[in-house]
């Protein structure tokens, strides 16, 4: 059986009862980072063996976890934070699973663009998830391009290297719609900045930026007419 477990994007006490138990009975852990999975084992006492399933060698491990599993094996798939398959590894995984005819299903938790979606203030009922835009300007101008005419609250994920050009690129896209951006969701200095994307442009200026920031952006309301 294979295990997607969902895990804490920031505070760790976010672990479900029955996510804990699953990584406790499984074989075997496929960490997006070993390290980082073992703060969290630790926490809760799990002694069980990893190894390394991330975006460089997903192509080389995934094969060889099959194989256990088609060995009878049982294997958690845990990432960084969240959700496995969303925005980090996971999804080549359960795909070679699922065409292998193997069992799998997914032990639910936390997803920052939820959270941040729901504190937004922005409509929820009907959502695009984009995940990271493109590093480069002009496919990342062409990316938002395509959701230029969309009713529907888009979110992203962005990094702290690039997020006033993803504004600024924004502004010039979709115009100066409400906006809302997340950090530091569960933690304890989590922050939500609600506004225009020109007054959250101004804001980050001076605002000291680190980790990734979920983004919520207002949809065309033109669309809606």
């Amino acid at each position: 059986m294979l295990y997607l477990v969902a895990t804490p994007i920031g505070n760790l006490g976010d672990m479900t009862f029955r996510a804990v138990e699953v990584l406790r009975t499984v074989d075997l852990i496929a960490s997006e980072d070993t390290r980082k999975t073992s703060i969290l084992l630790r926490r809760y006492e799990i002694s069980k063996p990893q190894v390394a399933l991330n975006v460089v060698n997903e192509k080389k491990v995934t094969p060889k976890l099959i194989d256990m599993l088609l060995e009878g094996k049982n294997i958690a798939l845990v990432t960084s934070a969240g959700t496995p398959g969303i925005s980090d590894p996971g999804y080549l995984l359960l795909h070679e699973a699922i065409r292998n005819d193997l069992s799998a299903t997914i032990i639910p938790g936390p997803t920052a663009a939820i959270m941040a979606l729901l504190l937004s203030d922005l409509p929820p009922h009907s959502f695009t998830f984009r995940g990271f835009p493109p590093h480069k300007e002009g496919p990342r101008k062409r990316f938002l391009q395509v959701d230029a005419d969309s009713p529907h609250t888009l979110i992203f994920y962005e990094s702290p290297y690039r997020l006033q050009t993803f504004l600024q690129n924004a502004l010039e896209v979709f115009g100066d719609r409400r906006i809302a951006i997340a950090n530091d969701l569960t933690k304890k200095f989590e922050t939500v900045y609600r506004g225009s994307i020109s007054e959250m442009i101004e804001k980050f200026k001076d605002e000291k930026i680190r980790g990734e920031y979920c983004v919520v952006i207002a949809g065309n309301r033109d669309g809606l007419d």
